[in-house]
């Protein structure tokens, strides 16, 4: 943990680079095997998170696949959710805010009480955090599946560093930090 927290978007990621076919669906994810304490986990990861930033499509699939059936919200720390949407938050630790990341960075950081800030997604939202500059690292767990098309990891033009590699089972896991935007080339 460093004493400025960093910004991370963790997630996983079809070969082809989508996060979810075109229904929302993780099907895809959800039959890989994985190991649970293997390389790059998640447990890992949460225990430096104070605080969690997503997107209205996020919510709403966690609403539906993850708070169903009476289950409670599954986060303890704070949660930012982007949206222009008018809604209700399920839990006192979620927020709803507008505008661009860049003018929310104090809060955020506040709320992280000195941790990492999780950028949970989609890819648009890392995007929107990354052109404010409030993106340091990039962690996904790529599986062997392809889909062809869906919401895209990143829909952006970037350059990133490969920082490290490794395996967990079905999964190849890459955390790249972040350089910058892509120039454009004139061809």
């Amino acid at each position: 943990m460093s004493s400025h927290p960093i910004f991370r978007y963790y997630t996983a990621s079809t070969l082809d680079g989508y996060l979810a076919d075109p229904d929302d669906s993780l099907d895809w994810l959800l039959t890989q095997p994985i190991d649970e304490g293997g390389a790059m986990n998640y447990t890992e990861f949460i225990a430096d998170i104070g605080a969690m930033v997503m997107g209205w499509t996020t919510y709403r699939w966690l609403l539906e696949n993850e708070v169903s059936d009476g289950k409670p919200w599954p986060y303890d720390i704070p949660c930012f959710v982007f949206t222009h949407r008018e809604i209700t938050p399920i839990a006192d630790s979620i927020s709803v805010v507008t505008g661009d990341p860049g003018s929310k960075r104090d809060a955020l950081v506040a709320a992280a009480g000195g941790k990492d800030i999780w950028i949970v997604g989609g890819g648009d939202l890392a995007a929107q955090f990354a052109d404010a500059r409030m993106l340091d690292e990039i962690v996904v767990s790529f599986a062997p599946v392809t889909l062809g098309e869906g919401r895209p990891l990143f829909p952006r033009r970037y350059d990133l560093e490969l920082v490290d590699t490794a395996r967990n089972r079905a999964f190849v896991c890459a955390r790249y930090a972040v350089v910058g935007p892509r120039p454009r080339v004139a061809s």
